[in-house]
């Protein structure tokens, strides 16, 4: 008997407005102990995905450059001085969850098999994937979700079982 997505999901999704900054963001993230979390608009609807990874990414590419390869080291350390005086009054201005978020959203329907749900998320190298009924999002399902696979005996034999 096949797995489906609907007996491993997630039914309660935590989400963040697109208007939040991306501290509060951060708080919100560390205060539930995730990585990642749709984002909802004015209307409470999904319009993305933001994670931890983007708000690291964001800080990251605010001090470096790929390009500082090519300049002399007065040029490096001025790329550098400018990059931090720009990031400085960049945080005088809160950052948006829209303004770092993934707007793309996939997801798979309730009765998706949960072998065709590792293909997707392997090959999009996705750690979590939204569950839909009628279009309308019921749960998701993360790695941590996926790994309720191994952990559940009899998932797991269910799962083997129809090879």
């Amino acid at each position: 008997m096949t797995v489906l997505a609907f007996e491993i999901m997630t039914p309660t999704i935590k989400t963040g407005p697109q208007s939040w900054t991306m501290d509060r963001l951060a708080r919100f993230l560390t205060d539930n102990e995730i990585t990642g979390s749709p984002v909802t608009d004015e209307d409470g609807d999904i319009v993305g995905i933001v994670t931890l990874k983007d708000i690291t990414e964001f800080r990251w590419n605010a001090h470096r450059s790929g390009a500082d390869a090519s300049l002399t080291s007065e040029e490096q350390e001025e790329a550098r001085r400018l990059r931090m005086v720009i990031f400085e009054e960049m945080g005088k201005v809160p950052v948006e969850v829209r303004d770092i978020m993934t707007p793309s959203v996939l997801s798979v329907d309730e009765q998706t098999p949960v072998r065709d749900i590792a293909d997707i998320m392997m090959r999009e190298h996705l750690h979590r994937i939204f569950v839909t009924r009628d279009s309308k999002i019921t749960g998701i399902i993360t790695t941590y979700d996926m790994l309720k696979l191994i952990s559940d005996t009899a998932l797991t034999q269910r799962c083997t079982g129809n090879d």
